[in-house]
């Protein structure tokens, strides 16, 4: 049988259909080349653009899966075995913290034929040593009652469950000095929820990192997980109230903030962003042209 015009049509259709499949599951992975796709968590940060600037190129960029859909991103450091930011979209919510989560882990991470979502930490403690390699895991926190999990994403700035589960992952989790912890880096996390709750009237982008210096989380004579000097974080509203009393209104669009992760001085203390990028750029592996925000969260009309 000769093949006619309309077969070989519908054949390439075929295969173009196959391809495209074989793509897409690619760009639905939770370690990724880049963000720049709506199923690699593009949607979660302002413009589709992430921080530009850092230095090393053993950094992760992990889209954080949970139950096959993207839930924001995290540049992960497998060498430290904590996130350098998270960078999510903040969901107006009424600040209840879930803690009936189970942790979980980012199994793309030891190898990139695992799963693309995170997932639940075995019930047994051991875990493969490809794992242990890549990234924290819960023993590294068990013993160490000076520290709690902080989040980058905390559930608190989430609403609906999923997002708020998407957030009890150790990718997305740095060790914090119980007092910071508990104390100034929590009053901080309320704050802006509140303001963004009230005063933002559109979609409120947050991205929230750290510094590091030379303390580590050690288990068994290893160095396991760096322990953040300084905490940060900045967010982006563009469309928010402009009528809003003058003590708010100046810190929209963008504001930030940072602290340091100590039982003393450790306050936060909210600025700028540029005196935020000014503050990081001594302190963390970046170029000149670092830039939490595209265009520094200003609109381009």
């Amino acid at each position: 049988m000769v093949p006619t015009s309309e077969n070989c049509a519908l054949t390439l259709a075929a295969v173009v259909t196959v391809l495209t499949s074989v793509l897409l599951q690619g760009a639905q992975a939770g370690v990724v080349v880049d963000f720049n796709h709506a199923e690699r968590c593009k949607d979660s940060l302002y413009m589709g653009t992430p921080p530009r600037g850092y230095l090393s190129n053993s950094f992760k960029k992990i889209c954080q899966r949970y139950e096959d859909k993207p839930h924001y991103v995290t540049l992960y450091d497998p060498q430290k075995h904590i996130p350098i930011y998270s960078a999510y979209t903040f969901k107006k919510s009424d600040g209840e913290k879930k803690v009936d989560f189970p942790w979980m882990f980012e199994p793309q991470l030891a190898s990139e034929k695992s799963s693309s979502n995170m997932e639940p930490f075995p019930q047994s403690s051991s875990m493969h040593m490809n794992f242990e390699d890549s990234q924290a895991v819960l023993e590294d926190y068990a013993d160490v009652v000076q520290y709690e999990r902080g989040q980058l994403n905390p559930d608190e700035h989430q609403a609906d469950p999923l997002d708020k589960a998407s957030t009890y992952t150790l990718t997305n989790v740095v060790p914090q000095i119980r007092e910071f912890n508990m104390g100034p880096w929590a009053e901080h996390q309320d704050i802006i929820r509140k303001r963004l709750n009230n005063y933002c009237r559109g979609k409120a982008f947050v991205v929230t990192g750290v510094t590091t210096s030379g303390h580590t989380i050690r288990r068994n004579n290893l160095d396991r997980v760096a322990v953040p000097e300084y905490m940060w974080s900045a967010y982006c509203c563009t469309e928010f109230d402009q009528n809003a009393p003058y003590f708010v209104r100046y810190k929209f669009p963008v504001f930030a903030a940072y602290g340091l992760n100590d039982r003393v001085n450790n306050h936060m203390v909210e600025v700028p962003l540029k005196n935020l990028e000014k503050f990081l750029k001594g302190r963390m592996g970046v170029d000149k042209n670092f830039q939490i925000f595209y265009n520094d969260c200003v609109p381009d009309n």
